[in-house]
């Protein structure tokens, strides 16, 4: 009888493994603002999701093996058993929730968007890329307000500070997206609409019609981030509080960067000293409010 936590044997590696760790994020995971007895619980969590994240965007597996090795930490997580090395993050995350509480549910529902990441997503209109953030991105800020014992009344905000957030993600990565892994989070209706072949992501400068798609993408992100300006002032715990009003500020900073920097010349990013200052804007609008 075969073991469920096999994968396909066609696939060269031993197992899966994370390219990236919580120091090459956008946004802070864990900060100090996070009260220490829950920063581990926090990583565990992120360590999860960023294995299942590299999993799905790795280009040297097929799909099928993509959504074994997914389907494999899913397994792991809920009935607390693996024989391979690599589906630790899910065991350690399963233990995690298990000390805490907190349901697993928002890992499992970032397990949907990474499925869906697999066979190579695209997104159709602004409704499509909000419920692939609904699933890829709000589970996050979900999973901290249950951590910190907070109620529903932050839900709605904190999801729009989620989505926004991988919305900007998107746009920072909006050519490789599409030139390594196939893949358009644009909303491919605005292509259409705009008389621009969704071809030209493969090109390293934008013109008049592709910026003015960008445009577009960061007005609406720009109102996601109108709808999650209250989200500190809805998060009882001081820590949360604090951590939210700054990745807020982040998020602002990093869109208004885009406007004016070009995402397919290079990955847009914040400067050091435009960090340090949306990170004291940040926390000057987490103790106001």
């Amino acid at each position: 009888m075969a073991d469920f936590n096999v994968v396909p044997t066609t696939t060269p590696k031993p197992g899966p493994f994370a390219r990236k760790d919580a120091r090459s994020e956008n946004f802070p995971v864990a900060s100090r603002l996070i009260p220490r007895h829950l920063r581990p619980h926090v990583l565990a969590f992120y360590k999860f999701v960023r294995l299942a994240d590299d999993i799905a965007d790795d280009p040297d597996l097929e799909a099928e093996s993509k959504l074994a090795y997914l389907d494999a930490l899913e397994r792991a997580l809920t009935s607390g058993q693996a024989k391979h090395a690599y589906l630790k993050p899910a065991l350690d995350l399963r233990a995690s929730l298990q000390a805490t509480g907190v349901s697993d549910r928002h890992a499992r529902q970032v397990l949907r968007a990474f499925r869906r990441d697999s066979v190579g997503a695209r997104c159709h209109t602004w409704s499509d890329l909000l419920l692939y953030c609904r699933f890829s991105a709000n589970p996050v800020g979900r999973y901290l307000l249950e951590l910190h014992g907070e109620g529903p009344e932050a839900g709605p905000a904190a999801d729009a500070l989620c989505s926004a957030l991988q919305v900007l993600n998107h746009l920072q990565d909006v050519r490789d997206d599409w030139t390594a892994l196939g893949r358009c989070y644009v909303p491919l209706a605005w292509f259409d609409e705009s008389g621009v072949s969704v071809e030209r992501l493969v090109e390293s400068e934008s013109d008049p019609k592709l910026r003015a798609i960008f445009d577009r993408l960061l007005d609406h992100t720009d109102r996601l981030l109108e709808r999650a300006s209250g989200l500190p002032g809805l998060i009882k715990h001081r820590g949360l509080r604090m951590e939210a009003a700054v990745i807020l500020s982040l998020a602002e900073s990093l869109a208004s960067r885009l406007r004016v920097r070009d995402p397919m010349k290079k990955r847009v990013e914040l400067a050091a000293h435009q960090k340090v200052f949306a990170l004291a804007r940040g926390i000057a609008r987490g103790i106001t409010q």
